[in-house]
């Protein structure tokens, strides 16, 4: 039992190691396919011989040591787990198989090709091999039986080609004759420059010399043809090329053919220019019309219909004219351009030396020719612009400049170097400021014909005997006049953004836009009418303009007008010139809160000066109230002076007109009828006391000093401070000046008692009326105060009247 045990485990061994090896070959020719490097398995494997998956394992060493470790079911554990893994791998390897089998069978089918055309490819090489051994031996033959003619035969050869070049050379001037006869002139100029080296070099022989003096005999009657075909306007541009090729192959010198050329071409240009000049100056139209006829009647011909002449007269509005020189002008400079640089400068010449020095001429000389011309062209643009100078209308004018533009830049792309292009854009760029300036003269114009039409207004009211300047009558100049320049200021904007609309070229380029948007139309065009609005106002306001001081009328509805554009105008113009011509915010600008100051500072300016006129205005009348009167030697008061009444009605007058423009403005709370009266009674009464004490004997205080002490305990009276946008500020300052006038000519007058009294009726015949129009009637209870008291001061026999007199005296009058 023992011994077949034995025999048994040994046949196992067996088993499994041979089993073992076909696994190990399997594995190995899968590295094989997949290239795996042995070497780094094996150093990255174990050296460990019982390590079943390292690359120095030992069967037996291993199968020893299981024998040893393991106990008989653990054996047969492991056995069953080694026999599941063999027939894993099996079926990993059948699968890769299957897998790759169209490869395998693709492979196959590829080596037996390969096979078969390596055969044939032997077969051919070694018939290839016998055939060149043929030719070889076929070519040692040749040679050895030619050996001793070589020589010969190569003399024998030169001499041939020799005998042809002299055949050729004598036949030459027949065959010349022959090719202009037929017009054949570019085979007849390649004949003559094939041979012109032989000839030149061997002209000293006799018989070469013949040949060369008829042949050049020829090709001078060659030249004369090709240049009366160069010269003939007829010619095309395929013949106008080859006859220039052919005089330069001939050796004509390059700057006589493009002096000849270019002269051929000017004849045409200023036939154009001519009739550009004609455009511009319809004199000159005129002049040929009339040679024309006297020409035709000489002749005995019928002169043109006055239809006829009258169309030929009508001018060309600018597109029209602008296309005529495009079409004409441009076009045929354009083609001249290209046809001279093809003749002349991209011609392939031999000699690249020859070809240098003919372009460096024909560049300079057609630059300077194309200079000429344009800046003739140019003069003339310039001047048939400037006749639309008085157009309103830009659509015309800046279509005209677009296409201008456009064929200028089709110049340019020809010529680069003479820089045509930035001659055009200046062109443009005049253009435009001109347009600015055009404008900008017009609104100037706009407005002071606004101003004229308010002084006139102002006056009509007068002459058909109704209240002048009425509040109704101001509202709807002023708000005509705002309304008709700030319509006019949005068509002008309108009209000019034209030259930035999307389809013109030249509104794209940065040279243009930018300079035209910003400093041409907002800075040089809206920044500069506004100044200029400001500007003219002040002038009016100082009486420094041409048409003199303004009526104050007229200053009040500036004031209010500068008023209105700094609370919302300048903002609402501004913004819309930013959204027209697409602005943003830059260093450069004028900014709108500067304008708004401006604005604010010229209304404060002329209200200032509105209220200076007014209260001068009835200060001259008390002036003269108080001058031309007696007051020692008047008789007792009455009635209230009629200067008096026109004051409060033109106080009144004035109020009406501040009020239809201005707003109310702050009062101080007024007392009531009863304590005004009371006031002004017990003034009246003080004043009286003040008297007796003065002229009293006994009286021992000094009474301007009392009245010197008095005022240092008053609140100080500013008489030509700056008036607040108000009626009621507007109301106040022209009040002060009015009675700071009457109170220093009363200061500078001596009067008698009746004299005292009248001061003392109209003053307070003023106090009734006057203290409605002010802020603060205290100012007026002042002032009147201080007329009375200075009245008493410079009275002879200062005794005051009665206050109840005084009152009934007003209220009759």
């Amino acid at each position: 039992m023992a011994t077949s045990r034995e025999g048994n485990a040994g046949d196992d061994r067996e088993s499994i190691s041979a089993e073992e090896n076909r696994r190990r070959r399997k594995h190995g020719m899968l590295k094989m396919f997949y290239g795996l490097d042995d070497e780094t398995a094996g150093a990255q494997g174990s050296l460990n011989p019982v390590d079943i998956n390292g690359a120095h394992f030992n069967p037996e060493v291993y199968l020893a040591k299981l024998m040893k470790e393991k106990r008989l079911t653990e054996l047969i554990d492991r056995e069953s787990d080694m026999v599941k893994q063999i027939r894993s791998l099996d079926s990993d390897m059948q699968t890769l198989v299957y897998e790759n089998y169209n490869k395998f069978i693709s492979a196959t089918d590829t080596i037996r090709k390969m096979k078969t055309d390596f055969k044939k490819m032997e077969e051919e090489m070694d018939s290839l091999a016998s055939n060149m051994d043929t030719i070889t031996e076929f070519s040692a033959s040749i040679s050895g039986t030619l050996q001793d003619r070589r020589e010969q035969i190569t003399k024998l050869s030169s001499v041939h080609t020799l005998l042809k070049k002299l055949q050729f050379l004598f036949e030459l001037p027949a065959r010349l004759k022959k090719c202009i006869e037929m017009k054949a002139y570019s085979q007849a100029v390649r004949y003559y420059v094939k041979a012109r080296a032989v000839l030149i070099q061997y002209q000293h022989m006799p018989s070469f010399h013949g040949i060369e003096r008829d042949c050049s005999e020829i090709v001078n009657e060659l030249r004369t043809k090709l240049k009366e075909q160069f010269r003939d306007r007829e010619s095309s541009a395929k013949q106008l090329a080859e006859s220039v090729d052919l005089l330069l192959q001939l050796k004509e010198p390059p700057d006589e053919l493009c002096d000849e050329f270019l002269a051929h071409a000017k004849q045409k240009l200023d036939e154009d220019l001519e009739e550009i000049a004609i455009q511009v100056d319809p004199t000159k139209e005129q002049e040929e019309i009339k040679s024309d006829d006297k020409s035709k009647e000489k002749k005995g011909e019928e002169s043109e219909r006055p239809s006829e002449k009258m169309m030929k007269r009508m001018p060309m509005d600018i597109l029209e004219f602008i296309d005529s020189g495009c079409n004409g002008f441009q076009s045929n400079i354009c083609l001249l351009i290209a046809s001279y640089k093809e003749l002349f400068v991209n011609r392939q010449a031999g000699d690249p030396q020859e070809q240098e020095e003919l372009e460096q001429v024909a560049h300079a000389k057609l630059g300077e020719f194309v200079n000429s011309r344009l800046q003739q062209y140019f003069t003339y643009v310039q001047q048939r612009i400037e006749a639309e100078k008085s157009s309103v209308d830009n659509s015309l004018l800046v279509r005209a400049l677009d296409r201008f533009h456009r064929r200028l830049q089709a110049i340019d792309r020809l010529l680069p170097e003479l820089k045509i292009i930035e001659r055009g854009r200046s062109i443009v760029s005049s253009t435009a400021k001109d347009r600015i300036t055009f404008y900008s003269g017009r609104l100037k114009q706009h407005f002071a014909e606004c101003l004229t039409d308010i002084r006139q207004s102002l006056c009509a009211p007068r002459l058909a005997g109704k209240q002048e300047g009425s509040s109704g009558n101001l509202a709807e100049l002023l708000n005509t006049i705002s309304t008709s320049v700030i319509e006019q200021l949005k068509h002008v904007l309108t009209n000019l953004k034209c030259f930035i609309a999307s389809d013109i070229t030249f509104a794209h380029t940065p040279y243009f836009r930018g300079n035209f948007c910003l400093y041409d139309v907002r800075e040089g065009l809206l920044v500069t009418f506004l100044r200029h609005i400001f500007t003219a106002s002040l002038d009016l306001c100082n009486g420094t303009s041409d048409k003199g001081s303004a009526a104050p009328a007229l200053i009040l509805i500036l004031a209010r007008l500068l008023l209105d554009f700094e609370s919302t105008t300048i903002n609402q113009l501004i913004s819309l010139t930013d959204e027209l011509f697409m602005l943003s915010d830059q260093r450069d600008m004028t900014k709108a809160a500067d304008l708004c100051t401006e604005a604010q500072t010229a209304a404060q300016k002329l209200l200032n000066q509105y209220v200076r006129v007014q209260g001068l205005q009835i200060s001259q009348m008390l002036r003269k109230s108080v001058e031309t009167r007696d007051w020692l030697n008047t008789i007792e008061p009455r009635n209230v002076r009629a200067v008096m009444k026109r004051v409060v009605e033109d106080i009144t007058t004035i109020d009406a007109q501040v009020g239809a423009l201005f707003e109310e403005g702050v009062r101080k709370a007024h007392s009531s009828d009863s304590s005004r009266r009371a006031q002004s009674y017990s003034v009246s009464r003080q004043q009286q006391q003040r008297m007796q004490r003065s002229y009293a004997s006994s009286a021992t205080f000094d009474t301007s000093l009392m009245s010197n002490i008095q005022k240092l305990f008053s609140e100080r009276i500013e008489i030509f401070s700056s008036v607040e946008f108000s009626k009621v500020s507007v109301l106040t300052g022209i009040v002060k000046i009015s009675l700071k006038t009457f109170l220093e000519c009363v200061r500078l007058r001596t009067f008698g008692r009746y004299g005292l009294q009248q001061i003392q009726v109209d003053t307070h015949y003023l106090n009734i009326y006057l203290w409605r129009f002010v802020s603060d009637e205290k100012l007026v209870h002042f002032l009147l105060d201080e007329i009375v008291g200075s009245a008493v001061h410079r009275c002879l026999d200062a005794i005051l009247m009665e206050t109840s007199i005084v009152e009934v005296i007003c209220e009759r009058g």
